[in-house]
């Protein structure tokens, strides 16, 4: 499946398991492996906590563009001090590009007949679209209302 991060599409390079088959993956883990999980959009992140720092991606589905519980997960990881690579996997439109990537994820994983009705230059526009937001992002930028204070500060 087609992988996208903020540059463009990627090629894939973790060995990704079902969250159900965690355990025996970490269990059998070579020293040289990049292991991944794909986890349900409706898993609390405390359940990933133990094992997190074992982990260099969790990949969160996201069964339906509509159901936005992914990118909560996604930030409570990084809030809980998930460091390495956060996927959303499966229906991400465009638009909510950029919406992924302030919300910590690195990349999004689509399928091939969704990449090729959805170019990269159409992912790369969406992500540029967003460039003000109201709430503390990964990617650092001042919210608008950080933005405002300061100008009430200045005036």
């Amino acid at each position: 499946m087609p992988l996208l991060d903020r540059n463009g599409w990627t090629t894939e390079s973790f060995t990704i398991v079902a969250y159900d088959d965690l355990d025996a993956a970490l269990a059998a883990r070579t020293p040289e492996q990049k292991l991944g999980v794909l986890v349900p959009n409706d898993i609390h992140p405390r359940m990933l906590a133990p094992v997190q720092d074992r982990l260099d991606l969790i990949a969160v589905q996201f069964p339906q563009h509509k159901d936005g519980r992914g990118f909560s997960l996604g930030r409570m990881l990084r809030q809980q001090g998930f460091t390495g690579t956060l996927r959303a996997s499966g229906h991400i439109l465009p638009d909510q590009f950029g919406f992924a990537l302030h919300d910590g994820f690195d990349e999004v994983e689509i399928d091939e007949a969704q990449a090729a009705r959805q170019p990269v230059e159409q992912w790369l526009h969406a992500r540029a679209l967003i460039s003000e937001s109201y709430q503390q992002t990964r990617d650092g930028p001042a919210t608008i209302f950080e933005k405002r204070r300061a100008a009430r500060a200045a005036g």
